[in-house]
C-alpha cells in the first residue's frame, strides 16, 4: 500500500543561508532544512545518537555533523556516515522550491497530525529530492 503525500510550505529560501541549516516545526515533526548552495535538502532535526539538533550542525559537502557528539549524517540519504559502524538513519524528505518558498513532500495528514516516526530504516526515504535552488506548515497545491 503506498502512502499519499502532499507538499507543505515550510520556509522562505532567503531564511536559510548558504551552507547552513534551519529548523522548522510541522505538526509533530521537527525538520532541518539545509541550503547546500545549489539546492535545498531536508532531514529530521534529531540525531539518532543522543537527539542533537542537526540544523545547528556544521555542513561539510553533503553531510552535517551533529553539534553534540560529531556524528555525521548524509543529507542526501539520511544515513549515518560517521561512525561507520552505526546502522541507523534519519528520515530525508523530498524538497522543491516554488516562488522562493521551500516546500516539503510529507505524508497526507493535517499539519497538526503529521507523526514523528522512529524508524527511518523502515520508511521510504526519498533522499532529499530537490527542485531548484519560521514555520508555515500550509498546504501547497
Amino acid at each position: 500500500m503506498s502512502t499519499q503525500n502532499r507538499w507543505i510550505k515550510a520556509i522562505r529560501c532567503s531564511d536559510v543561508p548558504p551552507r547552513e541549516g534551519r529548523s522548522v516545526q510541522i505538526g509533530k515533526r521537527e525538520i532541518a532544512i539545509f541550503n547546500l548552495g545549489d539546492r535545498f535538502v531536508a532531514i529530521d532535526n534529531r540525531c539518532p545518537h543522543k537527539g542533537g539538533p542537526l540544523a545547528a550542525g556544521i555542513v561539510a559537502g553533503s553531510a552535517v555533523e551533529c553539534p553534540l557528539h560529531a556524528w555525521q549524517v548524509n543529507l542526501e540519504t539520511g544515513t549515518i556516515a560517521r561512525p561507520t559502524t552505526e546502522n541507523s538513519c534519519v528520515t530525508a524528505y523530498a524538497v522543491r522550491v516554488i516562488e522562493g518558498i521551500i516546500q516539503l513532500n510529507l505524508p497526507l495528514h493535517s499539519p497538526a497530525e503529521i507523526p514523528h516516526t522512529t524508524s527511518c530504516l523502515e520508511e521510504n526515504s526519498p533522499a532529499a529530492w530537490s527542485f531548484g535552488a519560521g514555520t508555515m506548515g500550509e498546504v501547497a497545491p
